[in-house]
């Protein structure tokens, strides 16, 4: 009895059926399985939320570093302060006032030339003869087909005039008379054409003798005796230079166009003559401002009846400024030549390229002066690479330790 009651106790004290079944399972409520997976998706969005935000991130580190690692390295420095000028120099190109080459206008073989380079000749010397065996036979046949048409002119003009005087008596036919007055008129045609023809070839031989066009130096001579010569451009014999007066060229900036006047002394210096100063006038312009080097072409001319100077020679022309224009000195290989005429860059706001344009004066080949577009604290970029553009990151390095693009 106590035995049966201690199991009974057991058994309900372990949850079971008085009978000692098993407890059925309860099952879990819908509410709760909703909100376990709500719970899941809500960790997976965050997840990935998380990650998307990491990549664009990350990406974007990327992009500012490949941008800093691309911007090119310069050196930019303040441009040196130029004394204030009132004048400035512009490089000249040294021309002869008159330059001709020299060619033959007939056909031939040279058989003496009389002057060889260097030789100063005056105006008609005889340079060069040519032998033209062909030519001259030819006008000899001219001037003989001229006597035949003469005389044939002749007749028919007696031949004419007689039946003309006969007419009026009626001695001869209308229609004969006619006739022979025609001829007469033909045969005279004839005559004209073929002195025509002699004065052509007359013409033709009297440039078997080639003479000097002008006063000058003979600075070539292609030929020699014994050469084929052939009429036209294809061969120069000589080439000539009028050296007694000298076309000076230079271009002159657009900002000073407006204070050149025709007549004007300008002083030029050669480098051969270090120390001496020559004088030109300046006679003229080419009265247009030319679109890509917004230059103006001038023209000086200068007396050299001395014969000191040469044509082809380089000159220093010597410009008044109209007024003292202060300038800044930087190095020749800081500008920057485009399309759209000469620039300097120049650093803003700590890492930006800016093309400014600008206007050159004095220029010694090393440095060149900046008479307008620069400012005195603009940092000028020293050795522009070619790519450089407008609004480009640059990496400014110090001027005396040069680094690597990114500090490497």
């Amino acid at each position: 009895m106590s035995n049966e009651t201690n199991a009974k106790t057991q058994g309900a004290g372990h949850g079971g059926h008085e009978d000692g079944t098993a407890p059925e399972q309860k099952p879990i409520s819908g509410g709760k399985a909703l909100a376990a997976v709500v719970l899941v998706a809500l960790v997976a969005a965050v997840l990935a939320g998380w990650g998307i935000v990491s990549r664009k991130a990350a990406n974007a580190v990327l992009a500012e570093r490949t941008t800093e690692l691309a911007a090119p390295s310069v050196i930019a420095e303040t441009p040196k302060q130029g004394a204030p000028v009132d004048s400035f120099v512009l490089p000249g190109n040294v021309t002869a006032f008159t330059d001709s080459p020299i060619y033959a206008r007939t056909s031939g073989y040279l058989t003496k030339w009389y002057f060889d380079m260097g030789a100063r000749v005056k105006k008609g010397a005889l340079l060069a003869e040519i032998a033209t065996p062909e030519l001259d036979q030819q006008l000899a046949q001219a001037e003989n087909d001229l006597v035949t048409a003469e005389a044939t002119a002749r007749n028919a003009r007696m031949q004419a005039d007689r039946y003309t005087g006969l007419v009026k008596t009626d001695a001869v036919s209308r229609q004969d008379t006619d006739t022979f007055v025609n001829q007469a008129a033909a045969t005279a045609a004839a005559v004209e054409s073929a002195q025509a023809n002699v004065r052509r070839l007359r013409e033709l031989q009297s440039f078997e003798k080639v003479y000097a066009p002008f006063d000058g130096v003979v600075t070539a001579r292609s030929i020699d005796t014994g050469q084929l010569i052939d009429a036209g451009v294809g061969k120069e014999l000589f080439h000539m230079q009028a050296i007694q007066t000298l076309r000076v060229y230079a271009n002159l900036p657009q900002v000073y166009s407006a204070n050149v006047k025709r007549g004007a002394k300008i002083d030029l210096t050669f480098a051969e003559y270090a120390g001496r100063t020559f004088q030109g006038t300046l006679v003229r312009t080419a009265d247009a401002i030319d679109p890509v080097s917004r230059t103006l072409l001038v023209e000086i001319d200068l007396d050299n009846r001395a014969g000191e100077l040469l044509p082809g020679s380089l000159a220093q022309v010597h410009f008044k400024a109209p007024a003292e224009v202060p300038t800044f000195v930087v190095p020749a290989a800081a500008l920057i030549f485009r399309r759209g005429g000469m620039q300097l860059g120049v650093v803003v706001d700590g890492n930006k390229a800016h093309l400014v344009p600008v206007r050159i004066g004095e220029d010694d080949g090393a440095t060149v002066q900046i008479v307008k577009g620069l400012n005195a604290g603009d940092l000028v970029i020293q050795d522009p690479p070619d790519s450089l553009i407008e609004g480009e990151k640059v990496f400014v390095e110090s001027p005396g330790n040069k680094t690597d693009a990114g500090g490497k």
